[in-house]
This record gives structure tokens, sequence and C-alpha cells, in this order.
């Protein structure tokens, strides 16, 4: 190797016990200001926490006073804390993307235990560092303007408080629901935990809110198609879905949902224990206001015949048109949240529980409805007859939930669902109540005196997973009756508890349609299905698409009032970018070699981020800056060679390996390695 010209800076961190407990990061360090000194380095230095303001300060002062031109900080992962290091460069002058981070942290100190095996690789990966930031380039962020409107896709609690939010600051939002009106499973539910508030009462003034709202377009009985573009400059085509109801002329009366002759089962928003006619409203407090005719079930779409919606609609013109067609209508946004929501997990799923099989096993999305005044049962805790008033009940946990043949996931909700149903059987109907629960999770504001005020309603708690749910009695007292069987880990034993009738608490699912949802908008999914944020802990609503937002239960299972204030987490956000009216991107992005490009666009299709295009008159791949990640998923697909990515060239990289491959496992010299030439 020949010597570098650059003055190079090396910086070990200890993060307090994380890299030092494993790490001899003193050694590191001097081994890194003796040994690499040829290679440019001037200054050599290990802190306790290298991120903290003090850390940052030494960075910046070496940078001023011995005039580096090159920084390595050994430390935790690039996706951390690169930000904060190119910052600090920053601050003292130094172009921030001369600035190498090496993870000590996940690639040395979390997966080893010898000390002397994990401090050789740490002066190795030290010294890889070294030899690529000396082939950095000085680059400048990329600026984009902002467009001031915003994309809401999704009408539930987080999805109308995002809009909210942003449209209370004076912008423009579009809110898009693929259901006729906005609400959410919210709008189903009887009470919230842990204040026993009424849900439609706290969630209905928000709706109204947002469906008169002037800086709100409400787009309901509508769905996103396509998205085209880059954050702050969105193309986003949506479809409205025709309700056969003309909007502009209809007053909501109701009288057309009053005189269709066509009754049916409602196994959406009633969960199967009412009935809707064929052209009616989600519900009676729905926004918007107007109904829409179900086409598969309409008399006159099936038969050719009846119409009496139309001949009853009193309006003039009249507003039902049969010959309504779906309405696609393109936007410009600058930034888009996502809020879709989840899934209830299907019970029958899970046979042995006995939903669908016996009359009286109930998910707890139907207990809520029949708790709901405005609900099939008018509020009335019965059986299935709509009649009989239950004696005992049974109330299951963690169903789909925690369970390694569903869902291994803790659905979040399920514990105080299960206790809130608890209090309002007993505070209905007096009967004798047992929940059976894995484990009691009442973790956030006021749930636990929720939980010790069911505890002294005389509710019995039997802590143990639910083996089956059966009607076959075997003993005195069993007669109609539903058995649950079970153990009881407290007491060591089997029980055999009848019930009158059992509620299941069904846990939450991403939605069906979710990774085709996040591959339109150009996002990921986890293993489960959730939507990916960007960082767990210190960007739960950011994706790794600039520009696309998550709230709410598609990121993962939460109760209302987290995805409230993810939503609002989410607007202020894009309220930020919105009020700087352009925002800056990082200029790692790939690009193309227009004299080596063959035109075989065989990456065309490759990018996860849909930014490639191909010029058909010039025949050669083209990439959109803005959108490019810098994934390289191109770069390694080009067979020709024709496409780099910055900061990522074959010379940094070959540079970087021949710094990894100069010591040995133990940290000894090997023999200098001379790689192959790269091809012009």
């Amino acid at each position: 190797m020949t010597e570098s010209k650059e003055k190079i800076g090396v910086y070990i961190c200890h993060c307090g016990s994380n890299i030092a407990g494993v790490v001899d990061v003193e050694e590191v360090a001097r081994w890194a200001g003796d040994e690499l000194e040829s290679e440019g380095v001037v200054v050599s230095r290990d802190y306790q926490f290298m991120c903290s303001s003090l850390g940052q300060e030494l960075i910046e002062a070496d940078i001023k006073e011995q005039g580096l031109t090159r920084v390595v900080v050994g430390a935790c992962s690039p996706h951390l804390h690169e930000a904060t290091f190119r910052t600090a460069c920053d601050r003292a002058g130094l172009n921030p993307f001369l600035c190498e981070m090496v993870s000590l942290r996940e690639q040395v100190s979390w997966v080893h235990t010898d000390k002397k095996i994990a401090t050789a690789k740490s002066k190795a990966l030290v010294t890889g560092g070294v030899e690529r930031v000396a082939l950095h380039e000085p680059l400048d962020p990329l600026t984009v303007p902002i467009h001031p409107a915003t994309l809401v896709v999704g009408g539930g609690i987080a999805g109308i408080q995002a809009a909210l939010e942003i449209a209370d600051s004076g912008f423009p939002v579009y809110l898009v629901e693929r259901e006729s009106s906005i609400g959410g499973h919210m709008a189903q539910f009887d009470k919230t935990f842990p204040t026993l508030d009424c849900s439609a009462c706290i969630l209905t003034p928000k709706m109204v809110s947002a469906g008169n709202h002037p800086n709100i377009t409400l787009l309901s009985y509508s769905e996103v198609e396509q998205v085209d573009g880059y954050v702050g400059n969105f193309n986003v085509t949506i479809r409205k879905k025709a309700r056969f109801v003309n909007v502009d002329v209809c007053t909501g009366c109701g009288i057309c949902i009053e005189k269709c002759p066509k009754r049916i089962v409602d196994g959406e928003f009633e969960a199967g224990l009412g009935y809707r006619k064929a052209i009616d409203r989600s519900f009676p407090q729905a926004v918007p206001k107007y109904p829409a005719i179900d086409v598969d079930n309409c008399i006159y779409f099936e038969r050719g015949k009846c119409k009496a919606c139309q001949i009853f609609c009193p309006t003039q013109p009249n507003s039902i048109d049969f010959e309504q067609k779906d309405e696609v209508i393109q936007v410009d946004v600058g930034n888009i949240i996502l809020a879709t929501g989840f899934d209830l997990f299907d019970a029958r799923r899970i046979p042995q529980y006995g939903y669908g099989r016996l009359a009286n096993v109930f998910t707890s999305m139907e207990f809520e409805r029949m708790c709901n005044a405005a609900g099939p049962t008018a509020g009335e805790v019965v059986m299935r007859d709509g009649v009989t008033v239950p004696k005992s009940v049974a109330i299951i946990h963690c169903v789909g939930s925690r369970d390694k043949n569903y869902n291994s996931y803790c659905s979040s909700i399920c514990c105080m669902q299960s206790l809130k149903f608890a209090h309002l059987v007993k505070e209905r109907t007096g009967a004798e109540v047992h929940n059976f629960y894995i484990d009691m999770r009442t973790a956030f504001k006021d749930y636990e005196e929720f939980y010790q005020k069911v505890l002294s309603e005389g509710v019995h708690f039997i802590r143990g997973r639910v083996a089956e749910v059966t009607d076959a009695a075997r003993l005195p007292g069993e007669e109609g009756k539903i058995i649950v069987q079970a153990e009881d880990t407290f007491i060591g034993k089997q029980r055999r508890i009848p019930a009158d009738m059992v509620i299941l608490s069904a846990g939450l699912e991403p939605r069906a349609d979710a990774k085709e949802t996040a591959h339109k908008f150009g996002i990921s999914c986890s293993m489960n299905g959730w939507f990916t944020e960007k960082h767990p802990k210190l960007d739960p609503v950011a994706t790794m698409t600039e520009g696309i937002f998550i709230a709410g239960v598609c990121q993962g299972p939460k109760d209302i009032p987290a995805s409230v204030a993810q939503g609002a987490a989410a607007a202020a956000r894009v309220l930020g970018r919105i009020q700087q009216k352009e925002m800056t991107l990082e200029p790692v992005r790939a690009s193309v070699i227009a004299e080596l490009c063959s035109g075989c666009r065989i990456c065309n299709t490759m990018c996860p981020f849909n930014a490639i295009s191909f010029d058909t008159a010039n025949k050669l791949t083209e990439i959109n800056p803005a959108l490019c990640q810098g994934c390289g998923t191109c770069v390694a697909a080009c067979p020709s060679g024709a496409i780099t990515g910055t900061q990522f060239s074959n010379e940094q990289v070959l540079a970087q390996l021949q710094g990894l491959l100069m010591l040995d496992f133990m940290g000894k010299p090997t023999a200098k390695l001379k790689p192959e030439p790269v091809p012009a």
C-alpha cells in the first residue's frame, strides 16, 4: 500500500460497557495510532461515550486543531449514529461524507465472547475503515422541494388524528378510506378501557371534524391504485368506487334505506349479529352520511328490476344513479402517511375453541357489538337466541396471539379488552365470570388500577392456557353448558369450568393485503406482516422510503391512545418538512455510466424503490436520485458494471477488504494482498 496523504483521526467508543466489556478499547485506539500511522492516522483516541456532546466536541477540536481530512469512528451501528458524527464533522468545517463508521458493537462485542479475538477483529475493522475513508469523496446533499399537501391512507382513529393535526396547521390533506365511512374499528366498540368512555362519544366528534374540515378532502369508498414520484413530489392515482348515489344531491335522509326490500346479514360492521339493507350506510353516525349500494346483493343488479330506492328518493334530481361509474383521480402530495389498521384474528382457525361450531361462543368483536347501545341487541348481553341472559361467562385471552402455531407476538390489547368485557358482563348481567389468561399485562396509565377494580368485582382469574371448549357434558351440573377445559398453573391442576357463554379475545393481525400495500408504496413488511419502521426506538413512524410514514396498528399491535399518539407523531414529522419547504437527501445514490450501459434493462425491474426507468430514445437506463436509496441492488445486478454506487465504488470496497485482511484472527499481520485491477 502507498502511504496516505490524508490526515485521519480514529475514535473508538467504549459505549459504556457495550463495547468495552468485550473489546480492549484502549488497545485498539493505541494500536491504530501506532500501526496505522503510515496509512494516514495522525490521532487516535478512545472515549466512554463518543456520541455524547463531549465526545463530539473531541472530534471537532481535532479537526480544527490538527487539520484532519478524514474521520473514522468505531462505535455502534451506522444506522444509529452515522448522522450524529457526520453532523459533528460538518460543524467543524469538514465535509460530513468524509466520515466513516465502523460497527464495533453489533459486529464485534454483541457477537463475541473471547476478548482477544474481539479485540483483533476490532483492529481489522478499524483498518478497513481507515483504508476506505482515504478514498471517500466530499459530497453535497440533494435538495428537493416539498409539496404542501399530504395523503393520509386509512380513516381509522390514527389516520383521522394525523389528518386533523396537519389540516389544523393550515395545510391541505387528502384522507382516503376504502370503506364508505371513516371511523375504522373504533366505531364498532362500545366502551374504551380503562376509563370506560363511550367509544362513539369520543370518536364521532373527530369524524365530523375531519368530514367538515376545509383543509381535508375526504375520499371515502376509495382506494389508492398507484404511487409515482418521490419525497416532496408524489403523484398518487386514486379510484373512487361508484356508490350509485350522487353525493352532490343526496341529503342523507335515509328513505332509500328504509324502502329497500333486500335485507342481508351484516358480516362487517355488525360482525354477523345484525342486518343491513342492500343500500345502506355503515352505521347511523357514518361520515360521510351518504349510503352506498351493495352491487352483489342489490335486486336491480341481480335481476334488472326493483329500483325502490330510486322511486322513493325525495330529492330532485334523483340521488340514485344506477349508471354511475368508478372515478379515477390523481393528486399531487409531498408526503404520505399510512394508517391502514389491522384485521382481527379469525377464531375459526383454532377449531378446539368451538367458534362457528358451538352457538354461544362469541368473538371479541361480536361481544363489542352486542354491548353497544346502537348494536343489534341494543346493548343487552344475551345468548344467540337473542333472549336468554347468561348466568356464567368464560373469557379466553390471547386467542391467536402468543402462540407459535398462529402469531407468536402479543397483541397488546387482549388483557385489557378481556378485563373490560368481564366488567361489562358483571355490570349488565351479574353473571359469574371466569377469565383464562397466560400472563396479565396491564402496563400503561391506570391499567393496573382497572385490573384491581375488576378483581374487586368478584371476577375469577385462572392462569393457564385453555385446551378445549366443548359441549360434551360429563359431570353433574354441566348439562346444557359449554365446558372450558384448561390448566390452572397456580394450583397445578386441570380445570373444567361450565359456562353459558364463551368470549374469545381475538388478537390483532396485519391487513390481509398488507404486503401488496407495502409494495405499492415502496416500503417493507416484517416477517409477521406489519409495516417496517425506520428504527424501532428512535424513528417508529418513518420508513426507509423518504416521505412515507406509518401510524397506528399497521406498524404493530397497540391500543387507542398509542395509535392516536403515533398519528400525531407522524403528522408532526410531515409538518416539519412542509414548513421547511424543502429537504435535503443523502447523496449516497447509484448512478449510470452512460458509456458502459448496453440497454439490457436487467436492472429496471429490480429496484425496490422504483427509482430506475429506461430512456427508450437513447436506449439507456436512468436513475432518479430523489427516489434512489443507495441500496446497491442495481449495482450488483448490472452485468457490464455500468452502475456505480456513490461512496461504494469498487476501489473503496476493495480498499476496505484489503484493510480487513491485513490481520489474522489473532490480530497478527498477514501478507499484504494486491487487489486485481478494476476493469476500465
